[in-house]
C-alpha cells in the first residue's frame, strides 16, 4: 500500500486590493531611503494617500481631500528611530568607521520596518473596513473618516506586531535597494541627495511586495485578530471626554 501524498500548502488567494496594500506598505518602507530632510516625510504621506485613494477607487468611491487624509494618518511623523537615522545622514561628513556604519544601517532598517508595518496595518484595516461596508460615498463626507481611522488606530494599539516586524526586518534587511542605497550614501558623503532609480529596482519592489503578500497569508490569524479589534473599536464609538470634575 503507498503512502498517501503530502497534501499541498494552500497558497496564498490572488486579491488585488490586498496586492496593492502589499506593494504600497513596501513603497512606504522605502520612503527612509530618501535622504534629504522632509522630502522622505513628503513621499511617505503621497504614497499612504495615494494607497486610500487606490482602495476606495476599487469600490468605485471617491473621496474628498480631507476625508483621505483622515483614513490615511497624513498627520502621523517619523518614529524616534527614524528621526535619529536622519539625524545621522546628516553627519556623513564624519570619518565612516565601521561600527558608526553598522549603527546606521540597523537604524535605517528599523525606520524601513517601522513605516513599512504602520502602512501594512493601516492599509489592511482600510481594505477590510471598505469590504465591511463602513464607508460609502455620503459617509465619506462626514466624519466617518476620523472614526475609522481613530478605531485603527486603536486596534493597532492592541496587539503585539513583534512576528510581523520581525518578518518586515528579514525582508527589508535583504533587500538590495537598501544595502545599495547605504553604500551609496557612505560612498559618496557629499553627495546624499535624490538619486535616479537604478534599473531593475521595479521588479525588486515588486518582488518584496509578493513576498509581503505571502506573509499576510501565513499571518491570517494575526490579522484576524486584528480586524476583531477594529470592528470592536469602531462600534464603541470615540471614547467619553472625561470633565476635571468627574467622579468627584
Amino acid at each position: 500500500m503507498s503512502e498517501p501524498s503530502p497534501r499541498p500548502t494552500p497558497s496564498p488567494p490572488s486579491s488585488p486590493p490586498l496586492g496593492r496594500v502589499a506593494l504600497h506598505a513596501v513603497a512606504s518602507g522605502l520612503t527612509p531611503l530618501i535622504p534629504v530632510p522632509f522630502l522622505d516625510d513628503y513621499a511617505l504621506f503621497q504614497v499612504r494617500e495615494q494607497l486610500v485613494r487606490s482602495l476606495l477607487e476599487e469600490r468605485g468611491l471617491r473621496a474628498p481631500n480631507q476625508a483621505v487624509e483622515a483614513l490615511a494618518g497624513s498627520s502621523l511623523g517619523r518614529t524616534l528611530g527614524g528621526r535619529l537615522a536622519s539625524y545621522l545622514k546628516g553627519m556623513m561628513l564624519l570619518p565612516v568607521k565601521k561600527l558608526f556604519r553598522k549603527v546606521f544601517f540597523v537604524l535605517w532598517v528599523k525606520d524601513c520596518v517601522d513605516v513599512a508595518s504602520v502602512s501594512l496595518h493601516h492599509g489592511y484595516l482600510l481594505h477590510h473596513a471598505l469590504e465591511r461596508g463602513d464607508l460609502d460615498a455620503l459617509s465619506l463626507q462626514g466624519d466617518k473618516p476620523r472614526a475609522i481611522h481613530a478605531a485603527i488606530v486603536a486596534a493597532c494599539a492592541e496587539v503585539d506586531a513583534r512576528p510581523v516586524n520581525q518578518a518586515l526586518r528579514r525582508l527589508f534587511a535583504s533587500s538590495r535597494l537598501l544595502v545599495a542605497e547605504a553604500t551609496r550614501v557612505f560612498l559618496n558623503p557629499r553627495n546624499v541627495g535624490p538619486r535616479a532609480p537604478e534599473p531593475g529596482e521595479s521588479a525588486e519592489v515588486k518582488s518584496l511586495a509578493d513576498r509581503l503578500l505571502a506573509l499576510l497569508w501565513e499571518e491570517r490569524g494575526y490579522f484576524s485578530t486584528l480586524e476583531a479589534h477594529y470592528v470592536r473599536h469602531l462600534e464603541a464609538g470615540p471614547a467619553p471626554v472625561l470633565s476635571a470634575t468627574s467622579g468627584s
